[in-house]
């Protein structure tokens, strides 16, 4: 199912960059994504006929992917160390 919000608060408190980051950093997108994507996986293996949901998995998986990029362009330890975090890339 989908990411609760005291779940999401946790996440972005875990990998906000800065004390201001209210979730709107790159890293914390990332994490709320990969939750996301995490759960809609699981909602994948029990129904995969459904078209819609998959749709949105491949939206997100997109976007994780784009933001990933844009955190490695800018930098590598912060990439590297986000990916490891997440547990991204064995």
């Amino acid at each position: 199912m989908s990411v609760t919000k005291t779940k999401k608060t946790e996440l972005i408190k875990k990998f906000k960059t800065s004390e201001k980051d209210n979730g709107g950093s790159s890293a914390s997108q990332v994490a709320v994504l990969t939750e996301r994507i995490n759960n809609l996986t699981e909602h994948m293996k029990v129904n995969k006929k459904d078209q819609h949901s998959k749709r949105g998995l491949l939206l997100m998986v997109n976007r994780r992917k784009k933001l990933l990029a844009y955190i490695k362009k800018n930098s590598v330890a912060e990439y590297e160390d986000l990916i490891k975090k997440l547990g991204l890339r064995k």
